[in-house]
């Protein structure tokens, strides 16, 4: 592809795509939120450039850059979050910017094909290769998380966190009350599903405003109706998006939708969130950044107010969403980005973030008595369950197929058209790598 077609791809899928883990979209843009410009010595401005705007969120950012600037006080940082789910804006923002070699010190990157397929492909990123050896990183990182942030054996950036995609939150008090259990299964779901709307509770809380949550929770159908493998398999074109299993998907998704709240169009992922949180739905299907919200921004506690449970016939599996940082070309202070790298990278800097943000620590010798419960439990099922990337989230296949998944996903959540959106997917599925 030429570059110049490259390029324009690029700021078009990158500006629609609603790839990511998260933000809060009714807040302000924080581009001007400068967290400290003292003593700078020489020093450019440090420019991190991220969507996290929300609750937790924010908070982990903010005792990142807080732990970096106690390590170099002499580098001043801009805190350049821009407001949006899912990086809706910040993307845009980011494609115009790389489009203009007018990059950010760093920028938030979800490894897989967000990354590899997008930024490494066009050629803006530098290899962290010289990084990941001087910090000693390559046993501390999971083997398969540096394969999702490297192309043809260079690495690219640096994971600071491990989120799970295939969660379902759900209000403790309203399933005692009733006399329910968790589901697992689909049919189990639809069951409990069928017993709560029969006595006027909203059975699954949506917050489609910006369509990659209703992606989110197909992603996870297509999980626990294919299986890890043939899920893979969609992403390299092995497998049909009309076969029977797809189709089946597709069908269990569409009676999914027949439990959702009403307002669910006019709500982002918090809001839904929150429907569950004070009792006014019973159930929630998207990453654990949720548990970060319930705990940080509404006050409920782990296993008394909410409960998890992996989505219906995910057990064992996880998929895999992971933010990123790396070294765009063209930057001033290259030096000083490693820093941050390097700051964001450790032990110490994953475990002022990562207990804040409702996340797991990208590496595998991270503090556990810092984390709670489910993250506890998280980095266990980590270590052992069959891994997915995210569809949703960036890292299963390159941005243009998931701008079209999310708008055929977004018709279908309204329309219900089973063929048309399947004949939609197998159409998008072209510009996948055969």
């Amino acid at each position: 592809m030429k570059k110049k077609g490259l390029w324009l791809s690029l700021a078009l899928t990158f500006s629609l795509a609603l790839a990511g883990c998260n933000s809060d979209s009714n807040s302000a843009s924080n581009n001007n939120n400068k967290e400290d410009q003292g003593g700078s010595k020489g020093h450019e401005k440090l420019e991190i450039f991220s969507w996290w705007t929300g609750a937790g969120e924010e908070d982990g950012l903010k005792a990142l850059i807080k732990l970096f600037q106690e390590k170099y006080p002499d580098i001043p940082v801009e805190n350049a979050a821009v407001a949006g789910g899912a990086g809706t804006n910040a993307k845009a923002v980011l494609a115009s910017r790389m489009q203009g070699n007018d990059p950010p010190a760093t920028f938030q990157v979800h490894g897989g094909a967000e990354l590899n397929e997008g930024w490494v492909a066009a050629g803006k990123m530098e290899p962290l290769n010289d990084l990941y050896e001087k910090e000693g990183w390559m046993d501390k990182f999971p083997k398969s998380l540096i394969d999702m942030v490297s192309k043809d054996g260079k690495i690219y950036s640096v994971p600071v966190n491990i989120h799970r995609g295939n969660v379902l939150w759900y209000n403790k008090k309203i399933f005692a009350e009733n006399g329910l259990q968790p589901p697992k299964t689909f049919d189990e779901f639809f069951q409990v599903a069928e017993k709560l709307k029969a006595k006027g509770i909203t059975p699954l809380a949506l917050g489609d405003k910006e369509p990659w949550t209703a992606t989110h929770i197909f992603e996870t159908v297509l999980l626990g109706t294919l299986g890890t493998e043939d899920y893979k398999k969609l992403w390299t074109g092995e497998l049909s998006f009309d076969d029977p299993k797809v189709k089946e998907a597709v069908n269990t998704f569409k009676k999914m939708l027949n439990y959702v709240n009403e307002d669910h169009s006019s709500r982002n992922w918090q809001d839904a969130a929150q429907l569950v949180g004070k009792g006014e739905a019973a159930m929630n299907i998207m990453g654990d950044w949720v548990k970060g919200y319930f705990v940080n921004d509404l006050k409920l506690k782990v296993n008394e107010d909410f409960g998890y449970v992996p989505t219906p016939n995910t057990e064992g599996k996880f998929m895999v969403i992971t933010d990123t940082f790396g070294l765009p070309k063209g930057v001033k202070n290259p030096e000083d980005v490693k820093k941050f790298l390097s700051v964001l990278g450790s032990v110490e800097g994953q475990d002022a973030f990562n207990p804040l943000k409702g996340s797991i620590p990208a590496r595998i010798d991270a503090d556990l008595s810092k984390y709670d419960e489910y993250g506890k439990q998280t980095i266990q099922d980590f270590k052992t369950a069959e891994l997915a990337p995210s569809l949703a989230h960036g890292s299963a296949a390159p941005e243009g197929f998931v701008t079209k998944v999310n708008q055929a996903v977004n018709i279908f959540v309204t329309q219900k058209d089973a063929k048309t959106f399947i004949d939609t997917l197998v159409s998008a599925s072209s510009e996948l790598k055969k």
